[in-house]
């Protein structure tokens, strides 16, 4: 029953490898992809495997008998005999264990062996859960990236609307029919339409720095700097160059993150460093497939932790009956071959004279100190308490575990819905406002808050999508469910 059980869990671990391989093929370049070089090269699960095949030799080691002992003596002087001269001395000796030891020992050694196979699932499903973690963080800095360089790109339209509006207060003349020409009328779309909003406003974006700083400068020597209006929209300039020079940073800082965990993660997949990393531009949200109760339920049963300390108890049951029986007598079987030479006798020959002696022997062990046989009795019965012990707490913090992931996938999930409603409503209100701020009619921290909270819910909606597919990853190792991965 034991062997068609271990046949099972190797039988399904070749299965969810294979499914692996054949997704990753159609998906080339994918995370499914990831996880299958993470299958076959990383460190840590080819060494787990190479220790559970060492584990499996030590099978047939435990199950064998004791070498036989063959000893030789040769008389230098033959040993005189009445029936002739014994020249050499022949002993052949087999021990053999008390019945069941041997059997004991091989189940001892079978179940450590069954142990080392959880090591290795374990080691497999954590190293998978790590390349999908580090993957969304990923996937989270590069999103962060091209969000903080769209922003800047509306930072750009803002800083040439806010010069126009300058420019228009130092000449005295009215800077709505400037402005009005500068922004088309549903050029500026929300964040999520990526850069086909930006390409309308393409004259607005090629504007650099040292331009409009030029720009500035003519400003201030042609207008009348005195006068409030042209104050404030000078400090509106510099107040957008300052917004521009934080994300400017922040994006710098990201890369740099962004490489510290891409190197990371190549060492899971046990390849150079600054091996680049494919990061889909949006992810789909995963899917569970099971209810929550069932992945507890599974995490109980099916967890490599719990199984490899199941096997260990099972293992310490054998051994305790192999050493109790160790405590017996052992019997041994030999042979014993004398040889002997012909003597002469001055009254003719014995009818015995020259032939060789055999003699079958039998030996027995005496176990009559017994304190080293009940202290190994007594140590097999403490450490199958303490992996009784060791179990339970296992499964406590599985337990513990699982409900820090059901919290992060509640929430993930909770948030997913609430930030794509809030960054709806946050990029119709900046896209409104950004009109209003072209019209005069609307100040320029009333815009850079709303584009702040726009850029939040966005930084925010990826996130949680991250997450909850984080979460979704977490749960299937706790519950030793099969990987499914973005494609």
């Amino acid at each position: 029953m034991k062997a068609k059980t271990y046949k099972k869990l190797l039988i399904t671990f070749i299965v969810l490898i294979s499914s692996i391989v054949a997704s990753s093929q159609q998906y080339p370049d994918s995370l499914l992809r990831y996880l299958e070089i993470a299958a076959r090269n990383n460190p840590t699960i080819l060494q787990k495997f190479s220790e559970y095949q060492a584990a499996l030799k030590k099978i047939p080691q435990a199950g064998s008998l004791s070498d036989p002992e063959l000893s030789i003596g040769v008389f230098l002087s033959p040993m005189e005999l009445v029936n002739g001269n014994q020249m050499a001395d022949i002993r052949l000796m087999q021990m053999f264990p008390w019945f069941g030891v041997l059997k004991n020992a091989k189940d001892e050694m079978s179940l450590m062996a069954k142990a080392k196979f959880e090591l290795f699932r374990e080691s497999k499903l954590q190293v998978f859960y790590d390349v999908q973690r580090n993957w969304y963080e990923l996937y989270k800095i590069q999103k962060d990236i091209s969000i903080s360089e769209k922003n800047i790109e509306i930072l750009k339209i803002i800083e040439r609307l806010a010069m126009v509006k300058f420019k228009s207060a130092a000449s005295g003349g009215s800077g709505t029919n400037s402005s009005s020409s500068v922004l088309p009328s549903g050029s500026v779309q929300s964040n999520s339409a990526g850069s086909s909003g930006m390409q309308t406003m393409g004259s607005v974006q090629g504007s650099s720095g040292s331009t409009l700083s030029n720009q500035v400068s003519t400003s201030m020597q042609t207008g009348p700097m005195g006068s409030p209006s042209g104050n404030s929209g000078l400090a509106d300039i510099y107040r957008i160059q300052i917004e521009t020079g934080d994300l400017e940073n922040n994006i710098s800082l990201l890369k740099n993150q962004r490489n510290s965990i891409m190197a990371l993660f190549n060492t899971y997949l046990n390849r150079t460093v600054t091996t680049p990393v494919f990061i889909y531009e949006n992810i789909s949200v995963d899917t569970l497939n099971l209810s929550l109760s069932a992945v507890s339920d599974s995490m109980l049963i099916n967890n490599p932790m719990l199984g490899m300390l199941d096997f260990e108890k099972q293992s310490l049951e054998a051994r305790k009956k192999m050493v109790t029986q160790m405590g017996y007598p052992m019997v041994g079987l030999g042979l014993n071959y004398s040889l002997i030479s012909k003597t002469q006798f001055p009254m003719g020959l014995p009818s015995m004279n020259g032939k060789d002696m055999i003699m079958p022997m039998v030996v027995v062990t005496l176990p009559i100190y017994r304190k080293k046989y009940n202290a190994m009795i007594d140590e097999s019965e403490l450490l199958k308490t303490a992996t009784s012990q060791n179990y339970e707490n296992t499964a406590n913090s599985l337990r513990a575990e699982y409900y820090q992931a059901v919290q992060l996938f509640q929430d993930s999930k909770r948030r997913i819905k609430l930030y794509d409603n809030q960054y709806q409503l946050a990029s119709k209100s900046f896209d409104l406002m950004l009109k209003s701020f072209s019209a005069s009619s609307s100040e320029l921290t009333d815009v850079l808050r709303i584009r702040q909270q726009t850029l939040d819910y966005e930084l925010k909606q990826v996130q949680a999508a991250a997450d909850f597919n984080t979460a979704i990853a977490w749960l299937k190792r706790l519950g030793n469910l099969e990987i499914n991965g973005n494609k």
